[in-house]
């Protein structure tokens, strides 16, 4: 290669590389106090079901494409290494964190087999669609990445189902004051597979779901668990300096 394309070729990447994921990279100036990582990869300690826990599928194990049939996982076990947060089977529960949180950087994988359909709610309120929408061509507000009935992602980013893929959200909560709402929420920045799908987008509407129904200052992470079978890990949430 010509050391002119080189240098473009690492100029264009640097740009990437900034679009697709600044962000992540400025959780290393973050006191690691900062950062919170719900998921121990054990056990589903400091979790909640939105509903008893008898109808709960939600497992930690080891998620893999079932052979025989493509729409549906088969679960192993950690065998003492980290595992996944796994909802086993499409009509389950969603489940959501203990902790609350408002502002906030949300990162993690996740991993849909054919067809399935599952959620990312910021604050458990505002959903970031999970769905098998490889290859689709238009995508809408119900597609992969789409911030649900409100915004659909600029580009269709979604991987083969069966491969894991990974979501970053940047995300600022609604303001309050005196109990009274005085600004929107709002996605500063989405970014799937390394592509920004949206930015600056005001939630005049939550898009419906959710744990509570409600706007609030601070709200947990939930992860829909009543539509699809879907595996999680490797999830962080970077909570902004002090």
């Amino acid at each position: 290669m010509h050391r002119t394309r080189l240098v473009a070729a690492v100029v264009s990447s640097s740009i990437l590389l900034v679009l697709a994921g600044g962000a992540f990279g400025e959780d290393q100036k973050h006191d690691p106090a900062n950062i919170v990582k719900p998921f121990n990869g054990k056990n589903l300690d400091g979790w909640k079901l939105k509903g008893p826990a008898d109808r709960s599928k939600w497992v930690v194990g080891l998620a893999k494409i079932d052979p025989d049939n493509p729409r549906n996982f088969v679960v192993a076990p950690c065998d003492g290494a980290p595992g996944e947060m796994i909802n086993a089977v499409p009509h389950s529960l969603d489940i959501y964190t203990e902790q609350k949180f408002g502002d906030c950087t949300i990162s993690l994988g996740f991993m849909v087999p054919r067809g399935s359909n599952s959620g990312v709610y910021a604050m458990g309120e505002y959903e970031v669609q999970i769905l098998d929408s490889y290859g689709k061509k238009q995508v809408g507000t119900g597609d992969l990445g789409g911030i649900y009935a409100v915004a659909a992602p600029r580009v269709n980013a979604a991987r083969k189902p069966g491969e894991w893929q990974t979501l970053f959200i940047d995300f600022k909560a609604p303001k309050f004051k005196n109990g009274k709402k005085i600004a929107n929420a709002r996605f500063v920045k989405i970014v799937l597979n390394d592509q920004v799908i949206h930015e600056n987008v005001e939630m005049t509407t939550r898009g419906g779901g959710g744990v509570t129904g409600k706007e609030a200052p601070t709200g947990p992470l939930m992860f829909q668990g009543n539509h699809g079978v879907v595996a999680y890990r490797n999830i962080k949430i970077t909570l902004p300096p002090e």
